[in-house]
């Protein structure tokens, strides 16, 4: 039993330790995405964002220029990115499932605190663009 379960865990590390390439950069984008946001740089962001981007929150559905007009009401002074999961539907195109720690300030209320999110990518002419994102703060334990 003993020599099962080190087998089971070597496996499940070296699955882990061998992700795919398009799953490096997809986390790799999707981080771009957010310091892009977190520096204002609008340019960076629209890049990285395809023309029938929306985003999806409480307050409604938005679009690039929405987002970017947020993005000048918003003040993120930090965040991480972790649990990453990547979900490849066909070749050019992803979900990507993970969380995010986030502290800022939105309209000088404060949104510090932990994220649950969702970024779809399209690939188009070579190119991995955002097409849809979700965020909703996650609940306490319990």
């Amino acid at each position: 039993m003993k020599r099962y379960l080190t087998f089971v865990a070597l496996l499940a590390t070296t699955i882990l330790a061998t992700a795919s390439p398009e799953t490096e950069l997809l986390q790799s984008k999707t981080t771009a995405l957010w310091q892009a946001f977190k520096d204002k740089k609008s340019d960076d962001f629209k890049k990285l964002c395809s023309p029938d981007y929306r985003s999806l929150y409480a307050d409604g559905v938005l679009t690039v220029p929405e987002e970017l007009e947020n993005m000048s009401q918003i003040e993120l002074k930090s965040f991480s990115l972790s649990a990453f999961n990547v979900v490849m539907w066909n070749p050019d195109s992803a979900l990507v499932t993970y969380k995010a720690r986030a502290d800022g300030s939105a309209a000088g209320e404060d949104i510090s605190g932990d994220y649950n999110v969702g970024t779809v990518w399209q690939k188009t002419n070579g190119e991995w663009r955002a097409v849809f994102h979700s965020e909703i703060k996650a609940m306490p334990a319990g």
